[in-house]
Formats: C-alpha cells, sequence, structure tokens
C-alpha cells in the first residue's frame, strides 16, 4: 500500500465532455433568452412612438376645428356690431330729421303768431285812428255848433255833454233797448247779461272789440277824469285793471249797467254808485 493511499484527494475531479457540452449549451441558451427578452423589450420601446404618430392626425384636427369654431364666433360678432352700428347710425339720422322737421314748424309756427299778433296791433291802430278821426270831425262840428250857438252857451253845453250822435247814438240805443233785461254772471246776451258781457255787446254795435272782463276794460282806452266825462265813456268801480264792475255812461249825468242780479240791467243817476275812474275809446 502506497504511503499516501490514505490521503483524500483535493483535485476536482474532470468533467466530462458531455458535461461540458450541456454547460456551454445552457449558458448559450440564457445568453440567447436574454438576448430575445432584451430584444422584445427594445421592440416594445420602439412601438410607443410610432403609437404617438398615429394620434397626432387626430389632436391636430380637433385644434383645428375649434380654431375655425372661434374664427366663425369672431367674425360673426364682427359682424353683429358692425350691423347694431348701421342700425344705430340709421336712427340717429332720423331722430336728427325729426328733430329739424320739429324745429322748422316752430319756426313757421312763431312767424305766423307774430304775423297775427301784428296785424291785429296794426288793426287795432287803425280802428283807433280812425275813432280819433271821427272824435275830431264830431269835435269840430261841436265847436261850429257852440259858435253859432253863441247867445245860448248854457245849452250848447247840455248838448255836447248829454245828447250823442253818430256811432255813440246807436251805442246808447242799444244799451236803452237792455234795461229791465236779467243779470246772469257770465252772460254776453241777448237775454242777459253780466256787467262786462253788456259792455262789451254795447260797443260790438258800433264795431269794436272790447276785451271780456272788468279788470281788462278798465285799461282798454284812455284814462279819462270823472268829471270831464263824455257819453260813450266807459265807467269802472275798482283800480284800474282790476276793476270789479263796468257801465256804460250815456250823458246827462246817467249811467246804464248790468247792475246785480236783484235789480238787472239799469239806467241810474250817477250819484247812485259813483265810479272811481273812466276810459274813453271812442
Amino acid at each position: 500500500m502506497s504511503p499516501n493511499a490514505h490521503i483524500t484527494s483535493h483535485r476536482k475531479p474532470r468533467r466530462t465532455a458531455t458535461q461540458s457540452w450541456v454547460v456551454r449549451t445552457g449558458v448559450a441558451g440564457g445568453v440567447l433568452s436574454t438576448l430575445a427578452v432584451a430584444g422584445a423589450g427594445s421592440a416594445t420601446a420602439a412601438e410607443k412612438p410610432v403609437e404617438a404618430t398615429v394620434e397626432m392626425p387626430a389632436v391636430n384636427a380637433a385644434l383645428a376645428t375649434s380654431i375655425a369654431q372661434s374664427a366663425a364666433a369672431t367674425q360673426q360678432t364682427a359682424f353683429d356690431y358692425q350691423d347694431r352700428a348701421q342700425q344705430d347710425e340709421a336712427t340717429s339720422k332720423v331722430e336728427a330729421a325729426a328733430k329739424k322737421a320739429a324745429d322748422e314748424a316752430e319756426r313757421k309756427a312763431e312767424a305766423e303768431r307774430k304775423a297775427a299778433a301784428a296785424k291785429e296791433k296794426r288793426e287795432k291802430e287803425e280802428a283807433r285812428a280812425s275813432r280819433a278821426t271821427e272824435r275830431q270831425s264830431l269835435s269840430s262840428k261841436s265847436a261850429a255848433q257852440d259858435s253859432e250857438d253863441a247867445d245860448a252857451p248854457a245849452s250848447s253845453s247840455a248838448k255836447s255833454s248829454g245828447t250823442a250822435t253818430g256811432s255813440t247814438a246807436s251805442l246808447v240805443s242799444f244799451l236803452r233797448a237792455q234795461v229791465g233785461k236779467a243779470y246772469v254772471m257770465g252772460s254776453t246776451g241777448p237775454s242777459s247779461y253780466d256787467c262786462s258781457g253788456l259792455v262789451m255787446a254795447a260797443y260790438s254795435q258800433i264795431g269794436i272789440d272790447l276785451p271780456r272782463i272788468s279788470q281788462d276794460q278798465s285799461t282798454a282806452g284812455t284814462q279819462v277824469s270823472t268829471s270831464n266825462l263824455q257819453v260813450g265813456d266807459i265807467l269802472y268801480w275798482g283800480s284800474a285793471g282790476s276793476a270789479y264792475h263796468v257801465a256804460v255812461y250815456i250823458g246827462g249825468g246817467k249811467f246804464i249797467g248790468a247792475q246785480n242780479p236783484s235789480t238787472g240791467i239799469v239806467e241810474r243817476d250817477m250819484s247812485y254808485s259813483p265810479p272811481t275812474g273812466a276810459v274813453r275809446v271812442l
């Protein structure tokens, strides 16, 4: 027996050729498996950009549609604003034309009113001038008569102050025909009168238009003293411009007027109710 026979050998046993081939085959298979897995992963990673590339046209189409819709809405809004501006402009033009027409009509109306007022004033002045001429003619006749009757001055004086001639005679005749009729507030005839209604109606008989109310009648002519009255003078009670009663002087110290509802239209002496003033329109 060898002296080394009991010593266990530590040398690794040799592998057989078959084992070596299996190992090599397994390693190769693992490498190939690893490559296959890596290849599969690479293939998966490579597929992702392709998917993103496929989705881009849909996103671009949606964005384009949104932009188109927004542009269309903006254009419609612009059209709406333009249409509204045109409507506002047309309305402004119509309103301006209407205002111009109204102003023109007002100017024409004002011109017509002024022309009518001027005409009325001219007619009144002409009527007053005509009455002044008539009074002057009557005064001349009266003066000639006084000269002829110089030997009887008292009689002449009575005639000039108490006898009506021409239009004054018609005035007095009308007034006397109304005596006894009723006094009715606001009435202007022919069956009843109030005080100013009677005076206005009497003067209208001789072509003279007077204001309707006593306040205006008390300033319708020339103010005269009650001590220097002539036939046809308007007598008033109260202040000029605010008289509360009127009547007509008929000569001989008498007047005719629509006195009140109790007495009606009467002829009275001046002493019955002395007036506070008088105006002369003849």
